[in-house]
């Protein structure tokens, strides 16, 4: 099983539960990208928890290596290593580190989880979002990264959050509140992705409690609060589209024709009503990082 670096449980949804990444490699630079002034938030805080003696970070399903550049900027004196199973992303994780200046501070390793655990090596800083739940056995895979840390070192995780909001209920196409049922059949397909899993083991999802149990003390958390009000820019717009675009690809199944046809009209790049023009659109989203540090 390999994970990437995903963003709430919008990868994709329908009957078919699994996930092409390198078809989903735009989308996901494109959030981190919308998303980078939080994650330079995000990196700080984890260099507060964890104090200046870092010497290596990994990013465990990183994606196209966003958030590991990240980490490599706020960690100056660490490698910082772009750990995930997508041959594809990874590649675009250096491309993106040479751009920066990063090259050389930035590596990558290919796993695949959870096997791959015993390969990673040691750790000072671990950080991984939206990865654990495409694993099996949840408390397991937070119990390998936990004996992943040296001593001290500090497991940072991005599970949970809020679902994300760029649309008013009342949108003046179809009937009010699409978000509200987009979120039901998304969680839907969410339920039978992790039931199909390998290994796959139903746990309360109360990460401070999992990261107790992992052997992790000053465990804790935060939030952080992604704002960008309308009228949104090209880039926000861009974003959107292609998450729309995904999700009438993958539940318009489970949704009735009246909002089918009102995602098709979000997605005509003519209409007014679309999301690349409307006025009102606006993205609003919150994730919540647990915190805890190896003994």
């Amino acid at each position: 099983m390999s994970t990437q670096h995903g963003h709430g449980h919008g990868h994709g949804h329908g009957h078919n539960t699994d996930i092409d990444w390198e078809v989903m490699a735009d989308q996901l630079e494109s959030s981190g990208e919308l998303q980078l002034p939080l994650l330079r938030q995000t990196a700080e805080r984890l260099r507060e928890l964890v104090g200046p003696q870092v010497r290596r970070v990994l990013d465990v399903g990183s994606g196209p290596g966003v958030m590991t550049c990240v980490l490599a900027e706020a960690f100056t004196e660490a490698e910082a290593v772009a750990v995930d199973g997508t041959p594809g992303l990874l590649d675009r994780a250096l491309t993106r580190a040479d751009r920066l200046g990063l090259k050389g501070r930035v590596t990558v390793q290919h796993a695949d989880l959870p096997e791959g655990f015993a390969d990673l090596g040691k750790a000072d800083v671990l950080w991984s979002s939206k990865a654990v739940h495409h694993l099996g056995d949840q408390q397991a895979a937070l119990d390998a990264l936990a004996g992943v840390l040296r001593p001290g070192g500090l497991l940072a995780v991005a599970e949970g959050g809020l679902p994300t909001r760029f649309l008013p209920r009342d949108i003046g196409i179809g009937r009010p509140g699409l978000q509200a049922r987009l979120d039901i059949v998304q969680e839907e397909w969410f339920e039978v992705m992790r039931a199909e899993l390998p290994g796959s083991i139903s746990v309360v999802e109360d990460w401070p409690e999992m990261f107790r149990r992992a052997g992790l003390t000053s465990v804790g958390s935060f939030t952080t609060l992604l704002d960008l009000p309308a009228p949104l820019g090209e880039q926000a717009r861009s974003f959107l589209y292609g998450h729309l675009t995904r999700l009438r690809d993958t539940v318009s199944e489970s949704l009735d024709a009246e909002d089918r046809a009102t995602l098709d009209v979000l997605l005509d790049r003519d209409s007014p009503d679309g999301i690349l023009r409307r006025p009102d659109a606006f993205l609003l989203s919150a994730a919540t990082v647990v915190t805890g540090l190896a003994p």
